[in-house]
C-alpha cells in the first residue's frame, strides 16, 4: 500500500491555475507534498505549493521531466502534452486522468466522434479542417467551435449570419446543430483506479449573454427529479465509457422535450462544482484527489443549496486589480468569497468566485443577484 500522507509521496500538477490553487487546500490538509508545473511564474499556484516549476506545458521534455519527479500526476488543465503522458505512463508513472482519455478529450470532433461511437446523446454535429469546406457544406444557423484550445466562452461561436460565417478563422472545427434547449445543465462525476464512481448533484448553469461564460451555477438545478435523475445516468454512462479516473464534468442541454444531451466535457475540477467546497460534505478538490489516489470516494450530497457566481474583470478595464465592495457582501449571512491571487485583471477574466449557501434555493439565488451587482473587478488605472 502506498502512504500518501507525511510521506515522501509527491503528487504532480500541470497546471498552476486557479483549480491548482483550490486543489492545494487539499493536499495541504491531508499534508501531501505537491509540485506544480506553469508557464507563468506568477501562477496563482507559485508561492503556496511544496515545488513551483516554470515551463511550457504543451513541451514535451519539460512535462516528462516534471513527471519523472513525481509518483502520481494529475492536471488542472486540459491543454498538455499527450506524448509525454504517454511515455510517463509506459515508465510506470500513474498519470491520471490517462493520456488516452485526455487525448480524445483535447479534440472536441475526437470527443463527438466518441459520443457518438458510444451511443452518448448529443446535438448533430460535422467536422471540417477548413473555412472553405464548411462554408460550402453548412446552412446556417449552427453553432461553430474550435476543435483545440477554447476556454472561458472562447473558441465557440453561434452563426446566424454571412457576417458571422466570414470573420470565423480558418482552422480545425466542429459545427453542431443548434439545439433549442430549456436549461444548461452539469453532472461530475468521481471515479477512482477500483471503477468506484459518485456522481455530485445536477447543477443549472446561467451564462453571461456576450461573454459565452457561466454568471451563476445553481445547485440543485430546479428541475424536475425525473430528468435530474436521466442526467445523472448519461453523465456517470460518459465517465465508465471513457474508463477515466479523476473527476469528469459533464456539460449538458436539457431540451424542450426534456432529452438530455451531452454538450462537452471537461477531465478535472470544474466551474460547476465551485460551490461544493462550502455546500457539500466532501468538496470536488478533495474528492479529486481522493479519486487520483484511489482512496474511498467521499459523500457528495449536499448539506444545503448552493449557488456560485463567477467573479470576471469587469468590461473597460485592464491592469492590477481592485476589489470594490467585498466588504458590503461579507456583512450577508452565507456568502464566501474565494480570491484566485491573479495580480492583473482584464475584461471577462475569472478572478474568484462567490459561494452563497441557504436552507432556501431562491433566498440563496435572490442573495447571488445582489452579490454579482455589489462587488465589482477593477483595475487602479482607470
Amino acid at each position: 500500500m502506498i502512504h500518501y500522507f507525511s510521506s515522501n509521496f509527491k503528487l504532480g500538477v500541470l497546471g498552476g491555475g486557479q483549480l491548482g490553487r483550490m486543489l492545494l487546500a487539499e493536499t495541504q490538509k491531508y499534508d501531501i507534498y505537491t509540485l506544480i508545473l506553469d508557464a507563468d511564474k506568477n501562477a496563482p499556484c507559485a508561492q503556496i505549493c511544496n515545488e513551483f516549476h516554470q515551463g511550457s506545458l504543451m513541451d514535451f521534455y519539460t512535462v516528462y521531466q516534471f513527471g519523472k519527479k513525481v509518483d502520481v500526476l494529475t492536471i488542472e488543465i486540459e491543454h498538455v502534452n499527450i506524448e509525454a503522458l504517454y511515455k510517463l505512463q509506459d515508465e510506470g508513472v500513474k498519470v491520471f486522468p490517462q493520456p488516452e482519455v485526455l487525448e480524445i478529450i483535447q479534440h472536441k470532433g475526437k470527443q463527438k466522434d466518441f459520443f457518438a461511437s458510444n451511443t452518448i446523446p448529443t446535438a448533430n454535429y460535422k467536422r471540417f479542417t477548413n473555412l472553405t469546406s464548411l462554408k460550402e457544406k453548412c446552412q446556417l444557423p449552427f453553432v461553430w467551435k474550435s476543435a483545440q484550445f477554447g476556454y472561458d466562452g472562447t473558441g465557440v461561436k453561434v452563426v446566424k449570419t454571412d457576417a458571422d460565417l466570414s470573420s470565423l478563422p480558418d482552422t480545425d472545427c466542429i459545427v453542431e446543430e443548434l439545439v433549442p434547449f430549456k436549461n444548461e445543465l452539469a453532472v461530475i462525476v468521481a471515479r477512482n483506479e477500483n471503477g468506484d464512481t459518485k456522481t455530485y448533484p445536477v447543477v443549472e448553469m446561467e451564462f453571461h449573454p456576450e461573454a459565452n461564460q457561466v454568471e451563476y451555477v445553481i445547485c440543485p438545478a430546479r428541475i424536475d427529479s425525473a430528468v435530474a435523475e436521466k442526467a445523472r445516468a448519461i453523465a456517470l454512462k460518459v465517465a465508465k465509457n471513457f474508463n477515466h479516473v479523476g473527476l469528469l464534468a459533464v456539460e449538458m442541454f436539457q431540451t424542450e422535450n426534456d432529452d438530455i444531451l451531452v454538450n462537452e466535457v471537461a477531465p478535472r475540477t470544474h466551474n460547476s462544482g465551485h460551490y461544493s467546497i462550502e455546500a457539500s460534505y466532501t468538496n470536488q478538490f478533495e474528492q479529486h484527489l481522493r479519486s487520483v489516489l484511489n482512496l474511498p470516494l467521499g459523500n457528495t450530497d449536499s448539506k444545503v443549496a448552493g449557488i456560485m457566481v463567477n467573479l470576471v474583470g469587469a468590461e473597460g478595464f485592464t491592469g492590477d486589480v481592485v476589489y470594490r465592495g467585498m466588504e458590503d457582501i461579507l456583512e450577508i449571512d452565507g456568502v464566501t468569497p474565494h480570491i484566485y491571487g491573479k495580480k492583473e485583471t482584464r475584461p471577462f477574466r475569472k478572478m474568484g468566485h462567490v459561494t452563497i449557501v441557504d436552507k432556501d434555493i431562491d433566498k440563496a439565488r435572490k442573495i447571488a443577484e445582489r452579490v454579482k451587482k455589489t462587488i465589482k473587478v477593477e483595475s487602479r488605472k482607470l
